[in-house]
């Protein structure tokens, strides 16, 4: 089946410029000021196009009307028609890669046409880690299923970690050997201090191309040091189709 496109009010060159406010919320604003449901009497097109920070343009204010009615019957009828129906492979796997590369519940929510309940349950039934809601979640302990916990991770493996809420990528043990190898670590016996394996991790992040020189860049990270209690496994969502290694 063909997917529809909806371009939410896109200009000329195909991208939404930046001031202009063209969320569901606003254009439902507009659309009850337009339509007022008392004698309240309707706002023009021109404080329409103010409302929504666009150029008055009557054509265009049109179109992003008629795609936001487009798009939210056809949201409607996806939700209706997988009302009741387990999550599919794809669904599982698109999930857990969007919210371990930091999509939020919402996103995924309405990338699946699920519900946000659905697909918290569904991240959780798998074993998928959760990311802190708010700071003081981001202070407290954060405690993993057994069978995601490990002392052992390999080069080049991706796992968890609690400390940055987010996946990252096994560079090396600190073993003393590792450790003669690069200046400035000096000679501390990492597994003696923290009574497990510590590991050179890189912490990999999304970067908003909007906010930067370089339009190209769309990938960063540090790296840093983690111990094993900080990290768990991701292994096993492999089993769900979840490709790990493009974390």
């Amino acid at each position: 089946m063909t997917l529809p496109i909806f371009y939410s009010g896109k200009n000329g060159n195909g991208k939404k410029k930046d001031y202009e406010n063209l969320s569901n919320q606003n254009i439902e604003k507009v659309l009850g000021l337009l339509n007022p449901s008392s004698s309240q009497k309707p706002i023009t097109k021109k404080e329409a196009c103010d409302i929504l920070n666009i150029a008055y343009n009557t054509t265009r204010l049109n179109k992003i009307i008629e795609e936001y009615h487009e798009k939210k019957a056809y949201t409607a009828q996806r939700k209706k028609k997988l009302r009741g129906r387990p999550a599919s492979q794809a669904e599982i796997a698109e999930a857990c890669e969007s919210y371990l590369q930091g999509g939020t519940i919402s996103e995924i929510s309405k990338s699946l046409f699920r519900s946000s309940s659905f697909v918290r349950t569904l991240l959780e039934t798998v074993g998928v880690p959760q990311r802190p809601a708010n700071k003081e979640e981001k202070l407290g302990s954060h405690y993993y299923p057994d069978a995601l916990l490990s002392d052992d991770y390999a080069e080049g493996e991706v796992a968890w970690s609690a400390s940055y809420h987010g996946a990252v990528e096994v560079h090396a043990r600190l073993t003393p050997e590792y450790i003669a190898s690069k200046k400035g670590l000096g000679n501390t016996d990492y597994d003696s201090k923290y009574g497990c394996p510590v590991y050179a991790v890189y912490i990999k992040q999304k970067v908003d191309s909007d906010d930067t020189f370089f339009s190209n860049v769309t990938a960063g990270g540090f790296s840093a040091y983690v111990p094993a209690y900080e990290l768990c496994k991701l292994e096993h969502l492999k089993q769900y189709g979840v490709r790990i290694d493009r974390l």
